[in-house]
């Protein structure tokens, strides 16, 4: 029996591109995005996109209405279902997201986007906490060096930790490459 699935597309905006976050690791994350797009959308799944508001009006990124906010046109010109709206990391919390997907049956999630320890980290747990399925793309989520009070990471650490720790219990992470192979 065909599993019933759904890509998540996160927080692709432009911030990631031409704001003070740009993603660097890995280098073709986003040419990845658009391939599972095209791939979904060949396979009849559903894309949703995310997109992340900063509570703040005053906030220096993901302020509503101004470029950095918007979702990367690349990505609009790509066929998509549905846009969700979200204030913190987990694509879940206080959004339409999972009525949507029970509405439409969807038993398991493919994670893509932005950021790999944050919104798509988060994003997963939630999934599979709520009883989905949870694919996490490992060449289609991306991240940047991370440096604060904490330490300091580089995006290629901070990526790969990510990922081992989505396959430990949360996730199926595969390449774009074997996820695409897998959806024929």
């Amino acid at each position: 029996m065909k599993i019933k699935r759904a890509l998540i597309v996160i927080d692709v905006q432009n911030e990631y591109f031409t704001g003070v976050l740009p993603v660097t690791y890995p280098e073709n994350s986003f040419k990845n995005i658009l391939k599972i797009i095209d791939a979904a959308f060949e396979k009849e799944i559903p894309v949703i996109l995310i997109q992340h508001t900063s509570h703040s009006p005053d906030s220096p990124n993901f302020r509503k209405d101004t470029y950095n906010w918007e979702i990367h046109e690349e990505i609009l010109q790509k066929p998509y279902n549905l846009i969700v709206e979200k204030h913190l990391p987990g694509s879940f919390t206080g959004t339409p997201l999972e009525k949507w997907l029970r509405n439409n049956e969807i038993e398991m999630v493919t994670i893509s986007g932005y950021m790999s320890q944050m919104c798509c980290d988060t994003t997963a747990r939630q999934a599979m906490h709520r009883g989905f399925g949870v694919e996490f793309i490992s060449d289609a989520t991306g991240t940047l060096d991370i440096s604060n009070y904490a330490g300091k990471i580089k995006a290629s650490e901070l990526h790969k930790s990510v990922l081992i720790t989505q396959a430990m219990r949360f996730s199926k992470v595969l390449s774009t490459k074997d996820w695409i192979k897998s959806l024929k």
